[in-house]
C-alpha cells in the first residue's frame, strides 16, 4: 500500500534500483513512511509491509534514543546480524530508506550511497507533498 502517487512511487523504486546498482551487495532496499506504510521497494524478498513497520518502531526508539542522549534529530540506523545488515536512513521528515545488505559489504561505502539516495527520495517526497493543499491527505 503506497501512500504516493503512481508516478512519484516509480521515480522512488528508479532511485532504489540506482541504488542497488550502485552497491550491488544490498540486498534489498525500502522506502516507506514514517508510520510504516511501503512507499516503493525493490526486493525479491517477500514481507515488505512487516519490514516497514517495524522500521516505523525503530525509528520511533531511535528517534527517543538520539534525543534524549542530545545527540540531535535521528539520521540513520545500522544493524549488524550474522548474516548481514540493516540500515535506516531518514529521508526528508516523512520517510525513511531500509536497506538490507550482505555481510560483504562495504559500510562505508552503503552510507555514502544510501545518504545520496536518502536525499534524492526526500526531494521527490517534498516535491510530492507540495503539490497538495494544506491538510490535505497523502495519496
Amino acid at each position: 500500500m503506497s501512500t504516493v502517487p503512481p508516478e512519484t512511487e516509480a521515480e522512488i523504486l528508479a532511485e532504489l534500483r540506482r541504488l542497488r546498482a550502485r552497491v550491488p551487495q544490498l540486498t534489498g532496499a525500502l522506502a516507506a513512511s514514517a508510520d510504516g506504510f511501503v512507499l516503493a521497494q525493490d526486493s525479491a524478498a517477500v514481507g515488505a509491509e512487516s519490514v516497514a513497520a517495524l522500521t516505523a518502531a525503530a525509528l520511533g526508539v531511535a528517534q527517543r534514543l538520539s534525543d534524549c542522549t542530545g545527540q540531535g534529530a535521528f539520521r540513520e540506523l545500522l544493524v549488524r546480524g550474522e548474516d548481514g545488515y540493516v540500515a535506516t536512513y531518514a529521508a526528508g521528515m516523512v520517510a525513511v530508506l531500509t536497506l538490507t545488505a550482505e555481510p560483504r559489504v562495504n559500510v562505508g561505502r552503503l552510507h555514502l550511497e544510501a545518504r545520496r539516495s536518502s536525499l534524492r527520495i526526500a526531494e521527490l517526497i517534498d516535491q510530492t507533498l507540495g503539490r497538495r493543499g494544506p491538510g490535505e491527505p497523502p495519496g
